[in-house]
């Protein structure tokens, strides 16, 4: 170990591998700066040809041509084009509506209207109207009345009117002379005559009651 140390401590050997590095340093500088550096990477780079081996398919024969279309077969109908479905989305939409329908105070319900008024009584139907029947006077149920012998012998003639008020009970309570027939001892014969007769009085509603009825007398010469 001694001899290793004390070899190695030696300063000549020392200075001969400064010596040998500086040499190299200065020779590697030269070289860099003359271009042999470069023309040595340049041989080192050499061309690189990479070539690719195909792999050999086998040879298979291309497919017959179509066969030609008939003469007079129509062209084929073009494609029908179909557009695409929109879809349209309503579903933020309708959130937002139902969300401001919700939130949306809502008016207060109308109070129900009044109750109708009774409808009012139906009238009273009319009073049927009362069934009257007339008097009935006729000189058929009387005593014929006495020709006056004045007016036989002047052979008068003609046809009296009178009018006669009948009452309740049937009996004439007045009359009058409603047309004459020309001579006036005719008309007073008659009308007293006939006055002493029971007629049917007049009716309302089936009661008797008192009412005026006209009936002619005929004087005729036998």
């Amino acid at each position: 170990m001694n001899d290793y140390a004390s070899r190695q401590r030696t300063p000549r050997k020392h200075v001969v591998g400064l010596c040998l590095v500086l040499v190299l340093h200065a020779l590697i500088f030269w070289a860099i700066n003359s271009g042999l550096a470069r023309k040595f990477v340049k041989v080192i780079k050499g061309p690189v040809e990479a070539q690719l081996l195909e792999e050999a398919k086998p040879d298979i024969p291309p497919p017959p041509p179509p066969p030609p279309p008939p003469k007079n077969a129509p062209p084929p109908p073009p494609p029908a084009y179909v557009p695409p479905a929109a879809v349209v989305s309503n579903a933020p939409a309708a959130a937002n509506a139902i969300a401001a329908v919700s939130n949306t105070p809502q008016p207060p319900a109308p109070p129900p209207p009044p109750p109708a008024p009774p409808a009012p009584p139906a009238p009273p139907p009319p009073p049927a109207a009362p069934v009257r029947t007339a008097a009935v006077i006729s000189a058929q149920n009387c005593e014929k009345p006495a020709y006056p012998a004045a007016s036989r012998r002047a052979e008068e003639e003609g046809t009296v009117q009178l009018r006669f008020l009948v009452d309740v009970d049937g009996r004439v309570v007045d009359s009058q002379v409603e047309s004459t027939s020309g001579f006036k001892r005719l008309d007073e014969a008659a009308r007293l005559a006939l006055a002493r007769c029971q007629f049917k009085p007049a009716t309302t509603d089936g009661k008797p009651e008192q009412s005026w009825a006209s009936m002619k007398y005929t004087w005729r010469l036998e």
